[in-house]
């Protein structure tokens, strides 16, 4: 049972598949399978060449990519390109948000600059000095709400207007979050100048 072959029974084997006829595959003969396109073969072939083989290579790779894709997020924050916007900031009806806020004078816009003043003013020891300050305090928190509270209506009017059949939830928020943003430092960048209407 556990002996090894003898030599006739090799030989006989041997004779046996000798007098096979070795024929190779016509060529015109279909091989069971359609052929891959080369574009295919060659996504496949790349997609196999750098897939990670351990734990390392596969937080580095996926590291790259993120950093790729932030990278790209910022130069479509810079630039508007909306294909690589975050999903937050994508589609018609957020640019249009943007586009009207960035088209106008937003009394939220000047909120940092005046803080600093109102801040230097109530360190000065002197109580009528400080007295205007915290007086100035309340007019400019006054101003913004009135401003965002015009935004919201006049927006989401505008919005009806133009946009009748899309999702507009969290858009008027979306606008005046934006307005209290200096607008040097918005993101992504506005695409239109003060007064050229959206």
């Amino acid at each position: 049972m556990f002996r090894s072959r003898s030599k006739d029974e090799q030989a006989a084997t041997a004779k046996v598949t000798a007098d096979q006829p070795q024929q190779p595959r016509d060529p015109q003969a279909p091989k069971g399978r359609p052929t891959p396109k080369r574009s295919d073969a060659q996504s496949q072939r790349r997609s196999r060449a750098h897939t990670p083989t351990n734990r390392k290579d596969a937080a580095k790779a996926q590291r790259e990519a993120r950093r790729v894709d932030m990278a790209r997020q910022r130069e479509a924050m810079a630039s508007g390109d909306e294909r690589y916007l975050p999903v937050r900031d994508k589609g018609p009806v957020r640019r249009f948000a943007r586009d009207y806020v960035d088209s106008r004078w937003c009394v939220a816009e000047f909120f940092l600059p005046m803080a600093v003043v109102i801040l230097v003013l109530t360190m000065i020891r002197v109580p009528s000095i400080q007295s205007i300050a915290l007086l100035l305090w309340l007019v400019i928190i006054v101003l913004i709400v009135l401003d965002s509270v015009m935004i919201w209506f006049r927006l989401g009017k505008r919005l009806q207007e133009r946009f009748p059949n899309e999702n507009l939830k969290g858009v008027k928020a979306y606008a005046v979050m934006r307005t209290l943003q200096m607008r040097r430092l918005r993101l992504p960048k506005p695409q239109v100048k003060r007064g050229q209407r959206p």
